[in-house]
């Protein structure tokens, strides 16, 4: 069917053009890309910029001698690498080697976080065949920065981290009572009087929680004995399961003991709670895995 006058032509995308953008994409400049290809720097340049052209979109930014993809670039690649992979599983399938395509999501993970709360959060992509889930750990500020820079796709973290963002989006994914766990006893807590030299584990101070729990001990003139203070939540599980201590957590944190009588619920805190968030960036083409997962706690 012939174009009618008026109507603007779909620009044709070249197959080599996707094929060195994504191995610019992934090796992060000219040279290692043209190293890989055995091309020239300024065939690859020449072939990028007619790429940027067709698409109407600056694909890279670059800072120092590397290459850093923009939100379109990292759209792109999304496709790029689909296309890519659809070329080498097109020639694996004739060959007779066929295999799956499946699409992948970058995931940051505060390395503080429950891994029983990441765990329920992907659970829903976990087992699907056509996914791959990429899980990174880190600081915050670390995981945010690659966040900006479309190297992850979806921060998880607890708090509120993302106050101080405003090119990001903060979902809040869960809000968790927080309690004071240990190991089974015929005696009831009596709160805060009995954390008076009680032996406690509790999590680092720069958490929300720890700092809205030392404050209500100092309020009521109790000074408890700290036996350890742990920002990793696996840690402070564990110690948690070994320790004659009360632990500040999260129930969720230590699901499975309390679930199997190894731990018990000792007192929660009425009005404490730690607040689960997904942080995006604000684009203008969501990945539809990060959609997905979010639609269920869309308001």
């Amino acid at each position: 069917m012939s174009r009618t006058d008026g109507e603007a032509a779909t620009p044709a995308l070249n197959f080599r053009h996707l094929r060195y953008f994504h191995a610019i994409a992934h090796a992060g400049t000219l040279t290692g890309a043209a190293r890989q290809l055995n091309v020239s720097q300024s065939a690859l340049s020449t072939q990028l910029a007619e790429l940027e052209a067709s698409l109407g979109h600056a694909l890279f930014a670059r800072e120092g001698r590397r290459l850093v993809l923009t939100e379109a670039g990292r759209i792109a690649l999304d496709y790029a690498d689909t296309i890519v992979q659809a070329g080498d599983e097109l020639v694996s399938t004739l060959a007779g080697r066929p295999r799956a395509s499946r699409q992948v999501l970058r995931v940051g993970a505060v390395a503080t976080l429950s891994r029983n709360f990441q765990l329920k959060f992907l659970e829903p992509l976990v087992r699907r065949p056509d996914t791959e889930l990429i899980v990174r750990s880190g600081a915050a500020r670390e995981l945010l920065a690659l966040l900006a820079s479309h190297a992850l796709d979806l921060v998880l973290a607890a708090g509120d981290i993302a106050r101080s963002q405003p090119d990001m989006i903060d979902q809040l994914i869960e809000e968790q009572p927080v309690s004071l766990v240990g190991r089974p006893s015929p005696e009831p807590l009596r709160f805060p009087a009995d954390l008076h030299g009680a032996r406690l584990l509790l999590p680092g101070p720069d958490s929300g929680v720890r700092a809205a729990f030392d404050r209500l001990l100092e309020r009521a003139g109790v000074v408890p004995a700290i036996t350890a203070e742990v920002d990793d939540m696996a840690m402070l599980r564990l110690l948690a399961r070994e320790a004659d201590a009360l632990t500040l957590v999260p129930p969720i944190v230590v699901r499975d003991e309390l679930a199997a009588g190894v731990l018990v619920e000792r007192h929660r805190l009425e009005g404490l709670t730690e607040r689960f968030h997904a942080l995006t960036l604000r684009r203008r083409f969501q990945h539809p895995l990060v959609t997905e997962l979010l639609a269920p706690y869309a308001a």
